[in-house]
């Protein structure tokens, strides 16, 4: 969960640690989302490596959940209303593409 800790903040554009504890535990949600999603069993992707695609939809996923912890809409679209949704549908295609995939 290290590299993908790593890649989160990347794409946040955080530099600092404090919120590390907070990312991680969007990390989980989002892979335990993407994993229920794709009808894999819990834990999954503690034990298999993420398709990229996945691993795409799990940092956009994480990341929504930092920008818009307090309720609101954060990052590129926090003045459009439909910027949650617009997430969510991302996210759930990314999913959709490795539901059936192996690796």
């Amino acid at each position: 969960m290290e590299a993908l800790l790593v890649r989160v903040k990347s794409n946040l554009i955080l530099t600092h640690n404090e919120d590390d504890d907070l990312l991680l535990g969007f990390i989980a949600a989002a892979t335990s989302y993407a994993e229920s999603y794709q009808k894999k069993a819990d834990g999954y992707y503690g034990e298999n490596p993420m398709h990229p695609t996945t691993e795409q939809a799990v940092i956009m996923l994480s990341s929504h959940f930092y920008e818009s912890r307090d309720g609101s809409t954060g990052g590129f679209f926090a003045d459009k209303v439909e910027a949650s949704q617009q997430v969510w549908q991302v996210v759930n295609m990314l999913l959709r593409l490795n539901r059936e995939v192996v690796i």
